[in-house]
């Protein structure tokens, strides 16, 4: 069977599922009725046909002069343009990138708050900066663009292990589960009953029950296909206190443009995951979906989970409508946990670095991105690392539909010697999307940008590393839903172990990849390049 037959009836499967088919019969009947009405009334016709130009106008007017990227305007503007009657509404329903003001305004007064709970770092913060720009003055002015715009501080005396590949990622998450004494945080996008998740439960539901505060988020729309309506409630049954971010509603309201595409796991205080990997079969190979999955993750011990754990709380606190206090959950607040129980004995406390001590560790800087600031943080970083390469970036992202700055600053990069190498996936799991990611190829290739798919199957990772020297582990794909509309996390690493154990798993993983060449482009049949060219113009969309 072939894989567009294959995910076909995978879909199909899952919109037969009872929660997925009840939300599609009821916002389809919706659409009937709103067409009935329509129809009904068609003596109002000219009435309806001047109000709906009149919307189209405002809703072309309101594009043209917004700060969203000018891609994103271009993809809203021709459908607008072409079809002028529903143009409009269709914009007013699915184009909003902005959740209701009520909403955005709760969300950004707890983001506020991750502010305040920072402010007691800053002696801190000043001093990390100081040592990195003695060292290297590029990589401070990165750092303080996080600390300043994305409201993340850089740390010092952090070990990290990067985890190459989802099966490691779960063997660390359980042993470290299981060591749980006072509270656990977990915000997925993605939760799928199976091996992973089912034994990930247990130890969740036997620390609940020992009184440790077990906390999970999931985002409704990442598991609409994964997991039944109430499961919520099931959790709180269990003992695991539970928030969904953007419930789903029977009810033609269009605003899933936002989604919590976050992976965070925070143990005490003192320990933390986060990267490409969802908690599902398929992220540990149990399943086979798109042939191997290749995903990585980072685990971080040290002072730096302090700004995973703020990233839960802020997340947490607007989901439930609370206001805690965050330092309750500071590794401080709890004197009988030292350096030795929190697995970092092995980094000597030594006194503050002075300007020519720059750390073993390096230094680490776990940030988030929102939607709702109009600060594209995890753009910017990407941009910066590219723009600051002298030899080499090395990129993994299962999804490559980038804006014209990513375009250019890559090609840049390429022309001016820098090595620039991409991996994406050779087999999709979204046809329409793969088709898309393709469409960038040639121009970049042209340019000096080597351009790699992953044959043994699916290349889900988010990595960034330069100049083996910086690096990116996260959830931020490169492409406009994680760049633009998604609520995203990642660790900067600048000078660490971490970082050459990124650039050796990427040039290993080069060793299974097919290399992109002209000689390919030749090979793209007329109807397949038409198709790209057609969906390119609404890239933003996908």
């Amino acid at each position: 069977m072939s894989d567009f037959k294959r995910q076909t009836k995978t879909t199909l499967q899952k919109m037969m599922m009872p929660r997925t088919f009840f939300l599609l019969v009821s916002v389809l009947g919706q659409l009937v009725i709103l067409i009935a009405v329509i129809s009904r009334f068609n003596e109002y016709f000219a009435l309806f046909y001047a109000f709906s130009l009149v919307l189209s106008l405002v809703a072309f007017l309101w594009v043209v002069n917004s700060r969203i990227n000018p891609a994103y305007k271009i993809a809203w503007i021709i459908p607008i343009m072409l079809f002028p009657i529903f143009g409009g509404l269709f914009y007013l329903f699915l184009g909003r990138s902005k959740m209701s003001r009520q909403k955005a305004a709760k969300m950004k007064a707890h983001e506020a708050k991750v502010k305040e709970a920072m402010k007691a770092h800053e002696p801190e913060t000043r001093r990390c900066l100081q040592v990195m720009e003695a060292h290297h003055v590029e990589a401070a002015v990165q750092s303080r663009y996080i600390a300043d715009y994305g409201g993340y501080p850089p740390y010092e005396k952090v070990a990290g292990e990067y985890l190459s590949i989802g099966e490691l990622k779960f063997q660390r998450l359980l042993s470290e589960l299981k060591k749980a004494e006072r509270f656990i945080f977990m915000e997925y996008f993605i939760i799928e009953e199976g091996v992973m998740w089912n034994q990930i439960l247990e130890v969740l539901k036997e620390k609940a029950a020992q009184g440790v505060d077990v906390r999970l988020i999931y985002d409704d729309m990442g598991c609409l296909f994964t997991l039944p309506r109430d499961y919520h409630s099931q959790l709180e049954s269990m003992g695991i206190q539970c928030g969904v971010f953007n419930p789903l509603i029977p009810v033609l309201s269009l605003r899933m443009n936002h989604r919590d595409h976050r992976k965070i796991t925070v143990i005490d205080g003192h320990t933390g995951f986060t990267g490409g990997i969802n908690l599902a079969d398929e992220y540990i190979n149990e399943i086979v979906k798109y042939g191997h999955w290749k995903d990585t993750g980072i685990i971080i011990k040290g002072p730096a989970v302090w700004n995973l754990t703020v990233m839960f709380l802020a997340m947490w606190d607007y989901l439930k409508g609370l206001e805690e206090d965050y330092f309750q959950f500071h590794p401080s607040a709890h004197h009988h946990h030292n350096h030795n129980e929190t697995g970092v004995a092995d980094i000597t406390d030594r006194p503050g670095s002075g300007a020519d001590d720059l750390p073993e560790t390096g230094f680490v800087q776990p940030f988030a991105d929102s939607p709702l600031d109009d600060e594209p943080v995890s753009e910017t970083v990407y941009l910066n690392m590219i723009y600051k390469a002298k030899k080499s970036v090395y990129i993994t992202t299962p999804y490559l539909i980038i804006a014209n700055e990513m375009v250019t600053a890559l090609c840049a990069a390429a022309k001016g010697g820098v090595d620039v190498r991409i991996i994406t996936p050779h087999k999709w799991d979204k046809w329409y999307v793969h088709v898309v990611t393709r469409t960038y190829y040639r121009v970049l290739v042209e340019s000096g940008v080597k351009i790699y798919e992953y044959t043994p199957g699916f290349m889900h990772a988010k990595t960034f590393v330069v100049d083996d020297l910086y690096g990116v582990v996260g959830t931020i794909n490169m492409d406009y839903r994680s760049l633009y509309l998604h609520f995203e996390c990642g660790v900067w690493l600048y000078h660490t172990p971490s970082v050459k154990e990124l650039t050796h798993d990427f040039l290993d993983t080069l060793k299974v990849c097919h290399q992109v060449t002209m000689k390919d482009f030749q090979q793209v049949r007329w109807y397949t390049t038409l198709l790209g060219s057609v969906l390119r113009v609404f890239a933003p969309m996908l």
